[in-house]
């Protein structure tokens, strides 16, 4: 026995290469016939080459294609098609809507027309529309509104956190269930996975608790790809969306250390039902005890007094294409006047990076909001590295000083806004569950305007000079983290 034991291991130390080889070659083999974007294909090599074994296990855990693909597109089909024949119904008033964009909009109502007639989402007219900057103004509003509800509350958050807010909502949402209010909660798994006893008291006072993609051994392919939405919905006719999770650390009353700059809307109308249905879809797709979309959700009849049209720009890793990328990307091309970006990371796609270059060396004016100190070093360093060029042909860049900036907003020569969960970087264009609200409203777009001109002075405005006066080790640093940048 021991003779043999002794031929095992010197037949290992000898040859343990040749299974590693092989594995290693099945790999990169992998990654090269899915035909991915060739500079994330690079990137990964990179990854498996430079960490021995360590790199196997990333791209074991997060860098596979999204497992179940197929199966979401394959069950959303048939659910789709119901949307659809939503659509048909309507089809009149939604051309009637989209030409009158085109007189009030021009070109940038071709943003619209795209999600049109992609099926993504329709242009809804006739809606309210509110600006909350920080969790100080959405919170008192999403408060109030949960206590108002009389049929259902539909909840799905990347964050819940179980602070003192945390806990007031909880309570909030026990205590309509236990009036006879139908309550929906979905979070994400990974986001939100401290909510053990939370969710065991949800579910005895007769919530429905729903986790999404749980993060298990056996999934943890799929654990890479997270539901990054915030949406709130109150009986079918109130929503709330935009980047703020349930979480104290967006309330800058003095208990955080940081401040934390963010961006939500409040819309009440008629387009809430296209939120109803997205939300329909996801709360299926994991799995949550099955209901019918019936009037008491959506109604496209029950229409309200205000100004503004709104869309939403929806996408996920089964998704056909990547809209959201696509949606900015047609509202850039159209712009004629100014563009104003808010975003926490700013990693973009080669596209979003040539649009912006190109808008602003067409004359346009291109502002960026960024932070100056991200919550991660590496995506730091990686933002920073696509900042020379974009500075080259003319785009201001603003590094908020003040604290986090976290708002995910964009405004086009003050017409169309962009409020939601999409973050200027590859992983919300193709890899998490991502949503924007697209809303043509004058009075909307004055107010974020205003607030990005205070979130100015609360900036560094670097230039080309600032920025070669970086030290080498800097500018290093950031070559070498852009190249996990497809990555991030």
């Amino acid at each position: 026995m021991e003779e043999l034991l002794k031929i095992v291991i010197d037949f290992t130390r000898e040859w343990y290469w040749a299974p590693l080889a092989l594995i290693y070659t099945g790999v990169i083999i992998t990654i090269l016939i899915e035909n991915r974007n060739p500079t994330k294909t690079l990137a990964w090599l990179l990854v498996i080459v430079f960490l021995p074994g360590l790199g196997l296990c990333i791209y074991f855990f997060f860098g596979r294609r999204f497992k179940k693909k197929k199966v979401f597109k394959r069950k959303n089909s048939g659910e789709h098609q119901i949307f659809y024949d939503r659509w048909q119904k309507h089809r009149p008033q939604l051309e009637e809507n989209l030409k009158k964009l085109d007189i009030s909009l021009g070109d940038l109502a071709n943003t619209y027309r795209f999600l049109y007639n992609e099926n993504v989402s329709a242009p809804i007219m006739d809606n309210k529309v509110k600006l909350l900057i920080n969790g100080e103004q959405k919170f008192p509003e999403l408060i109030e509104a949960i206590k108002h509800a009389k049929h259902h509350i539909h909840f799905e958050y990347y964050i819940f956190e179980v602070d003192e807010l945390g806990r007031q909502v909880i309570d909030l949402l026990i205590e309509k269930a236990l009036e006879g209010v139908e309550v929906r909660f979905l979070v994400d798994d990974f986001g939100s996975s401290r909510m053990k006893r939370e969710e065991a008291l949800m579910q005895e006072a007769g919530v429905y608790f729903i986790r999404f993609l749980p993060v298990r051994f056996t999934s943890m392919a799929d654990s890479n790809f997270r539901n990054h939405r915030k949406v709130a919905i109150i009986d079918g006719s109130t929503a709330f969306i935009g980047g703020i999770n349930i979480s104290g650390r967006y309330v800058n009353d003095g208990k955080n250390p940081l401040y934390w700059r963010d961006t939500s809307v409040k819309i009440q109308g008629r387009s809430v039902f296209l939120l109803q249905f997205q939300f329909w879809l996801t709360w299926h797709f994991s799995d949550g005890i099955p209901y019918e979309l019936t009037e008491h959700y959506m109604d496209l009849d029950d229409g309200s007094d205000g100004d503004a049209t709104v869309s939403f720009a929806l996408s996920d890793p089964g998704s056909p294409s990547p809209y959201n990328m696509e949606a900015i990307l047609i509202a850039i091309a159209r712009a004629s006047e100014s563009v104003q970006i808010c975003t926490p990371y700013f990693i973009p796609s080669e596209q979003i990076s040539t649009a912006l270059q190109v808008a602003a060396a067409s004359g346009i004016k291109v502002e960026l909001i960024m932070p100056m100190r991200p919550d991660s070093y590496i995506v730091r360093h990686a933002s920073f590295s696509f900042l020379k060029p974009m500075l080259k042909r003319g785009v201001h860049v603003y590094l908020y000083k003040k604290g986090f900036m976290h708002a995910k907003t964009i405004c086009v020569d003050g017409k169309l806004a962009f409020v939601g969960t999409v973050n200027m970087d590859i992983r919300s264009f193709y890899i998490n569950f991502e949503i924007a609200a697209l809303i043509y409203d004058k009075k909307l777009c004055v107010e974020m305007q205003k607030q990005f001109e205070i979130d100015k002075k609360d900036s560094k405005h670097i230039d080309m000079k600032y920025w070669k006066k970086r030290s080498v080790l800097k500018r290093g640093l950031d070559s070498v983290c852009r190249l996990l940048a497809p990555l991030l």
